[in-house]
């Protein structure tokens, strides 16, 4: 993406016509994202590498970013760069899974497993869990991808009645529930800011601290037996929470 929006620029940015190169740069940013080349999320290059790409001056650079920002296109953070404004709106009243809820929008979801294992449930995870604490829980880690950009680290907790081989679940575990005759029905949702530790910032390449919105679920079946805790780690300028009743 970065190469092509840099071939973009080169090809029709016009240092002999009146119009200033700032508000070319802005014009053709708008064109890119108009006709669905830049989606938002999507990255843009750094000041330096528009400077050095496009033989331009920094201030140019800075000028026409500022006037981008100012009208709502993008979001410069110095924690995670610049990126098209937009953000993934993630439906706490839905029992659609992650995957499902980013395929819809038409994007591309994936997940990359930390871990699966089984240990033993805390006194947090058993409570709404309903289970005695010390019980056998299957613990599923994984990162969540949206168009190849990681977004959040979740952590479900599922009782170890309702699995029979780990290795069955792939990229969704609603999935692996519904081939079960597993049916999620309702769920309770807690909302809360925080700040990330030091794997979020790895894994999100963060070089800043920026607040995280932590999200913690207990999803019930049909018979409201709980079937899964989970608790999601989000990047904040990536997620919208909605909630309709």
């Amino acid at each position: 993406m970065s190469n092509d929006l840099i071939s973009c620029l080169q090809r029709h940015l016009d240092k002999n016509t009146k119009l200033p190169l700032y508000q070319q740069f802005v014009d053709i940013i708008k064109k890119q994202i108009t006709i669905g080349i830049l989606k938002k999320g999507d990255f843009l290059p750094s000041e330096r590498e528009f400077t050095e790409q496009l033989d331009i001056s920094r201030i140019t650079i800075r000028k026409a970013l500022a006037q981008l920002e100012n009208e709502s296109v993008i979001v410069r953070t110095r924690g995670y760069g610049t990126y098209v404004k937009g953000s993934f709106e993630y439906s706490l009243k839905t029992l659609k899974g992650f995957s499902q809820q980013i395929h819809i929008r038409g994007q591309k979801p994936n997940t990359i497993w930390v871990n699966k294992q089984l240990i033993k449930a805390s006194p947090e995870v058993a409570k709404y869990l309903n289970i005695c604490s010390d019980e056998d829980v299957f613990m599923l880690k994984r990162i969540r991808y949206i168009d190849d950009y990681p977004v959040s680290i979740e952590e479900s907790f599922v009782p170890k009645t309702l699995i029979d081989n780990i290795d069955d679940i792939q990229l969704s575990l609603y999935s692996f529930f519904h081939s079960r005759n597993i049916i999620p029905m309702h769920a309770k949702n807690w909302v809360c800011a925080s700040m990330p530790d030091e794997e979020f910032k790895q894994v999100m390449a963060l070089k800043e601290l920026v607040p995280v919105l932590v999200i913690k679920q207990q999803v019930f079946d049909e018979n409201n037996n709980p079937i899964e805790y989970s608790i999601n780690h989000c990047r904040s300028d990536m997620y919208v929470f909605t909630s309709e009743e």
